[in-house]
């Protein structure tokens, strides 16, 4: 397609990962909204400030939409509403306001009714309130008229140097949305090693994704790159540091120098594999990245919690915003826990643009209108063998109330 026809709206842009991944795959994104003031100065640091909407979604309309747009619907209305409700990192909580706002993006796709949608969120949101989110989306954009496609991906599989699960549903009105195919193979997480052949490509590595960056700057003053600076350590924690081998965490270090907490949090059993109610989320403790892997999946947290794979100190931020894919010369705004929180919650631009490329790819080749019917027609959460009771409920849950790809789903 031509550029001019790859316009985009990101809902929930955040640090604008999303945003700049479909930039590269050559959309126009023509709304970049979010509430949040560090997102919002981050958004209008690295994009300009023209098409920033800092407004909340839930007072939000198509037609306000509409006003910034001159009246044109994006040709792909893209987001990935706040995790914080959902994740296992942290207390999984169903009252948390934020969870409406996966019934909110449902809202306004299916208000706007562009060609396309891409929805991302965390694993998490699969299982909350037995399904009750899900079923919030696919409700809402099938009431649109979509035909959808919801898999649970890893983003090492698709070039990124870092194993991070995310749910990914993407639709399309009238026709089969499809689903770009893994473009890497990857090692350290088991639906990674399962989700494609051995004869992709690997996914980057940790040292390949640091390399040439450097040491990190002593003070703020000396930064040559915007985050790249070096914390101060403790003498407890650097004898971590220097007792960790790549790979290792807070478990193979001596009890003594074993955080508090991780103690506590490592004792408690979770039937399905993922915290409940305040329970939080898996134990928190140091871990030491291998230098030949892709990256664990970086969070908030991240640079406080995974050391650098040769050096005994933790990553700095800017360290983390190369692990998601974010060039040196992006800018992130706000205080240093505000930047971190920016970077942990990114969609990976890499990410992003392969999905940017793939409904460029799929809106050439196909014409809409040949199937007008609402269906959701794949829904694959896992690659293992084995499955979380509480998952297989909601999974039975889905194939009884959408019967996929069968028989037309909305009426």
């Amino acid at each position: 397609m031509g550029g001019e026809f790859l316009t985009s709206a990101d809902l929930f842009a955040g640090a604008g990962g999303l945003t700049l991944g479909l930039q590269r795959a050559g959309f126009d994104t023509v709304v970049a909204l979010d509430n949040w003031h560090p997102a919002v100065g981050t958004l209008e640091r690295n994009f300009g400030g023209s098409r920033v909407c800092s407004r909340d979604i839930r007072e939000l309309s198509a037609s306000d939409v509409l006003a910034r747009t001159g009246g044109a619907v994006p040709l792909l209305v893209a987001g990935g509403p706040p995790c914080q409700g959902f994740t296992s990192a942290g207390a999984r909580r169903a009252s948390d306001h934020r969870n409406t706002l996966v019934g909110e993006f449902a809202r306004m796709v299916s208000e706007l009714r562009p060609q396309w949608f891409l929805f991302e969120n965390v694993e998490g949101f699969l299982t909350m309130s037995g399904g009750d989110f899900l079923v919030d989306l696919l409700d809402g954009v099938l009431d649109g008229g979509y035909r959808i496609r919801l898999r649970k991906v890893n983003v090492a599989n698709y070039g990124v140097p870092q194993l991070r699960k995310r749910v990914i549903a993407i639709g399309s009105l009238g026709v089969d949305p499809g689903f770009p195919g893994p473009s890497h193979h990857a090692f350290g997480a088991p639906g990674a090693e399962m989700d494609c052949t051995a004869a992709l490509p690997l996914a980057p590595t940790v040292a390949e994704a640091l390399g040439q960056l450097g040491e990190p700057a002593l003070t703020t003053q000396d930064q040559a790159i915007q985050g790249h600076l070096a914390s101060s350590v403790s003498e407890a924690d650097l004898r971590r540091f220097q007792l960790l081998r790549q790979g290792q965490t807070m478990r193979d270090l001596p009890k003594e120098l074993q955080h508090r907490s991780y103690d506590r949090r490592a004792n408690r059993r979770v039937a399905d594999g993922m915290p409940t109610e305040r329970r939080g989320g898996a134990p928190a403790g140091l871990r030491r990245l291998c230098a030949d892997e892709p990256s664990k999946a970086i969070t908030s947290a991240a640079n406080r919690e995974f050391v650098h794979p040769v050096e005994d100190r933790c990553l700095t931020l800017r360290e983390c915003a190369r692990l998601q894919g974010f060039p040196d010369d992006f800018q992130f705004v706000g205080n240093r826990a505000e930047q971190a929180t920016l970077i942990g919650n990114a969609i990976p631009p890499a990410f992003g643009e392969v999905f940017g490329r793939w409904v460029d790819m799929r809106t050439s080749v196909l014409s809409s209108g040949t199937d007008d019917s609402p269906r959701l027609l794949e829904f694959h959460v896992t690659n293992g063998a084995g499955i979380s009771p509480i998952l297989r409920q909601v999974v039975e849950r889905i194939n009884a109330r959408y019967q996929i790809g069968e028989v037309p789903l909305w009426r």
